[in-house]
């Protein structure tokens, strides 16, 4: 019975690292395109941008989930992302690209706003552009700086893709309940939770390293 739940719940959290993954590819980039959004000298952009990043960082995700995926069906009359397992995993991870990049964002902002404006102007005077000032003076200071915070971010991350069960994406957790109901034992969902640990145990020892490599600006 135990290899057999180990088995199970590989596939389970196969689905689980896939989503993460996918939406680390997406928010990350997406994440530091919204922040430029948020600090434009444009009203017209800042302003909207700043109130969906309000809107999706103050709404449970799982409201989210449930939103994108029956929203259109509902509001549309047509059900955008159909009835099987690939549609309700698309569902899930626009969800929560959105909702990461959204605080992705926050991150970035504060990373960029943190460095001091004497080392734009040094790069202006030493006849940098613009974009050679954020990408040889600025980028790898934010980097050094946001990774803390983007590290915990990211492992919570791994904890919120449970919440992909909400619209039936058949993610580690929902894995482990079908035990419950054909076979009547608990222990399989308690099992999940070596699997986080480990995951999130590699991630920290990831960050730390990072950390580390990036030391020299100490």
């Amino acid at each position: 019975m135990f290899r057999e739940v180990t088995i199970s719940l590989l596939g389970g959290f196969l689905i689980t690292l896939k989503l993460f993954v996918l939406t680390l590819v997406i928010a990350l980039p997406l994440g530091l395109v919204i922040s430029f959004g948020s600090m434009s000298r444009i009203p017209v952009i800042r302003y909207p941008v700043k109130f969906i990043i309000w809107v999706v960082r103050g709404t449970p995700l799982m409201l989210q989930l449930i939103l994108i995926f029956f929203g259109p069906g509902i509001i549309l009359g047509n059900q955008l992302w159909g009835g099987d397992a690939d549609g309700r995993f698309l569902a899930a991870l626009i969800a929560f690209a959105i909702n990461y990049a959204c605080y992705f964002s926050e991150i970035y902002r504060g990373g960029i706003q943190s460095i001091p404006v004497g080392q734009y102007e040094a790069g202006k005077v030493l006849g940098m552009k613009n974009g050679e000032i954020f990408r040889k003076v600025v980028l790898l200071q934010v980097i050094k700086r946001i990774v803390p915070p983007m590290s915990n971010e990211i492992i919570t991350l791994v904890k919120d893709t449970s919440l992909a069960r909400v619209i039936a994406v058949y993610e580690i957790i929902w894995d482990s309940q079908k035990f419950i109901k054909t076979d009547g034992i608990i222990w399989p969902l308690l099992y999940t939770g070596v699997y986080y640990l480990v995951f999130n145990g590699i991630l920290t020892l990831l960050f730390n390293f990072i950390e580390k490599k990036l030391s020299y600006f100490e």
